[in-house]
Formats: structure tokens, sequence, C-alpha cells
């Protein structure tokens, strides 16, 4: 069968590569084609990714918690959170936009380079985002369930994602050992609106303070946050990702 293809959109070899990496037979090519495209490429096709990722965040988070509400059966509140929260994060679809190959897929602007670097994490993740919500458009919640569970599931018991995030961590050392909570500020923000680079400033009590950037306020935070935490040895070392 041909599928037609709307003009400026994947090519039907990309399609078949990207409906094999997911297990998913898309069904509205319109669609998929939004949810690859960055708002600095908008002007191609007059649509972007922004409202897909919106909606397929919150798939994604439901999807996660019924898997880990399953899996581990003992688990309290608190460990389940902190299992969601590593699992839905930038870092692991940025890593799972790898296991993908995105970066083939992803339409941008000329003034985007280099979609595989650190730099472009958040676009990768994002774009996984919009890809989770056009499954579950194309097919409810068992389409993007079945998606959801093939790249998830063997993350969900690797020891990384009973990790706290830097933030919350930090939190918890600062109200234990200062009795206050850590203070945050942005100390600026550059790069168009598209691709913006965020530096902001973390304070804890008297302590020096650290600052770090990111592509959004929260990823520069948890960035700073983390380096109080290695600075104070609250995390001391990392192997394989496993703080000891």
């Amino acid at each position: 069968m041909t599928i037609k293809m709307p003009a400026g959109t994947v090519s039907p070899k990309k399609l078949e590569k990207l409906e094999a990496l997911t297990g998913h037979k898309f069904k509205d090519i319109a669609r998929l084609d939004r949810a690859l495209t960055h708002s600095s490429a908008q002007h191609r096709t007059g649509s972007d990714y922004e409202r897909l990722e919106f909606l397929g965040d919150r798939v994604l988070g439901l999807c996660v918690a019924e898997m880990l509400f399953a899996r581990f059966g003992e688990a309290k509140e608190g460990e389940l959170s902190v299992r969601l929260n590593a699992l839905v994060n930038a870092e692991t679809l940025a890593e799972i936009a790898d296991d993908l190959e995105l970066h083939e897929f992803i339409r941008t602007g000329a003034d985007v380079r280099n979609l595989q670097s650190e730099r472009q994490k958040n676009m990768r993740a994002d774009v996984v985002e919009s890809l989770i919500a056009t499954i579950y458009l194309d097919g409810g919640i068992p389409a993007a369930r079945k998606f959801i569970n093939r790249y998830w599931e063997p993350r969900a018991a690797h020891v990384t994602a009973a990790r706290r995030d830097a933030k919350t961590e930090l939190q918890e050392w600062s109200h234990k050992n200062y009795e206050t909570v850590p203070v945050y500020s942005e100390v600026s923000r550059k790069g168009p609106d598209h691709e913006p680079m965020f530096v902001i400033e973390v304070k804890v009590a008297k302590l020096k303070s650290e600052r770090a950037e990111g592509r959004s306020k929260r990823l520069a935070e948890q960035a700073a946050a983390e380096k109080i935490l290695r600075r104070e040895a609250v995390w001391k070392t990392e192997t394989k990702g496993v703080s000891k």
C-alpha cells in the first residue's frame, strides 16, 4: 500500500524506518509531520510540535505511572515518585530519542545545528513527547502504552531510576542541615526564542552559590543543584550513573 505524503513531510522510506523503530503504523501523516517540526521551521509547514508535546507529556506520565504501579507492588508513594521523575525527565527522553534516531527526522530551521549535541537534548526530548501524542491520537492509550512499554520498561528496573532528582535531593539536604530551602534566581537569558539558554544561580543558607545553564529554567536549576550536591559531597562519585 502506498501512502500519499503531504508536501514537506517525511519520505516514504523514512516513514517505514520510523514505524519499524516505534512499532506503530501511523495513520495521520500530516499530524506526524507536525510532531517532527520544530518552531524554527514552522514557516515551512505552518505548524510545529508544541501542542502535541503538551499532550504527550501527560500521556507519558500516566503510562509510566501505571507501569511503575504494577511493577513495584510494594513501593511507597515517595519511591514511585522518584522513579517516575527519573523516567520522564529530559535526560531519559533524549536517550530514547537517540535510540529512535529522531535526529534524522526532526525538521528545524537553518539556525538550529547538530541535533545530536548536548545542547539540543531538550529538543529531542520534546519531540519524543510529541511523538507519543501522535501515537495516542492514532490509537488511544493501548497504542501509546505499547510504545512506552517498549522503550521505558527496560529502564524502569535500572538502578539509576531510583535516584532522586537534584532539586529534590538538595531541598531535603538543605532543610535537614540548615533548616532552610534553596533559593533559585535567573541570572540571564540569551539566544532566540526558539532556542533560549538560561543561567540560574542557586543559594543555600550561607554556602557559596553555584550557577549553571540549560535550555529551560528547570534544566538549569537541576544542573545548579547538582553542582552543590557534588561540591558538598552529598553526591560523591558516579559509576555508570549511580551515585555512591
